[in-house]
């Protein structure tokens, strides 16, 4: 039976969010459109590969493409699944071998744990999406062209990206010791401790994930066009 991709996306500022409550930092709104920000983010390689994208003729590639079908559809939304299926293991105290008294409970398991599961994140999502995207270069001239923004935008944002969540476990470390001494008599730190981790993993995943409903919303829409008359 087809895995149903329907869900509610968590989208990036849920991600800020949770960073702030963990780290006791106000994130004031941003008063930058999203262009202003990006010219901060891209150097002038970065810009010109993203304006070549926008205004080039995209140039098909010469290896042969499946063409996209629902059960492409269905394949994502089954490694959405195992993703989030996979995340409250990584805070379980019987899996990783540790006890919850207090004293016994050491992050540096956990961070291991994290790392892993955020590796397989970022391999997940990127198989998936160099997939999708080699797909949408097939459909159509401006398919193509979209395809190759989405390239040039993996390519320039991508170390800004991996900073990102590169800094998360570090975080996630503090505000595990932080909880421990405000509240170390009280098993319910540990629990706190572990929703806060599995919150912000999926909320990694969602925003790992946010290219590659982009990219299947495009492909759904070549599908449906393809298949409207042509007027005669």
């Amino acid at each position: 039976m087809p895995v149903d991709s329907r869900r509610t996306p968590v989208r990036g500022p849920t991600f800020v969010r949770l960073l702030a409550r963990l780290t006791d930092t106000a994130v004031p709104p941003s008063s930058q459109s999203l262009p202003d920000r990006l010219s901060h983010w891209l150097d002038w390689k970065q810009s010109l590969a993203l304006s070549a994208a926008l205004d080039g003729k995209a140039v098909a590639s010469a290896e042969p493409v499946p063409a996209f079908t629902p059960a492409d559809d269905d394949e994502c939304a089954r490694v959405f699944a195992v993703l989030v299926g996979g995340i409250p293991a990584v805070g379980d105290p019987v899996v990783l071998g540790q006890r919850q008294a207090d004293g016994q409970v050491e992050y540096t398991v956990f961070r291991q744990r994290y790392i892993v599961m955020q590796r397989k994140i970022a391999a997940s999502t990127g198989t998936l999406r160099g997939r999708l995207r080699a797909m949408l270069a097939q459909a159509s001239p401006a398919a193509a062209r979209l395809a190759d923004v989405d390239a040039a935008m993996e390519l320039s944002l991508s170390p800004r990206e991996h900073a990102m969540f590169s800094a998360v476990p570090v975080l996630l470390g503090q505000h595990f010791e932080r909880l421990r001494a405000a509240d170390g008599a009280d098993a319910t730190w540990f629990d706190l401790f572990r929703t806060d981790m599995q919150d912000l993993l999926r909320a990694e995943l969602d925003v790992r994930f946010q290219p590659v409903d982009g990219l299947l919303a495009a492909l759904r829409t070549c599908t449906l066009e393809s298949h409207v008359p042509k007027p005669s």
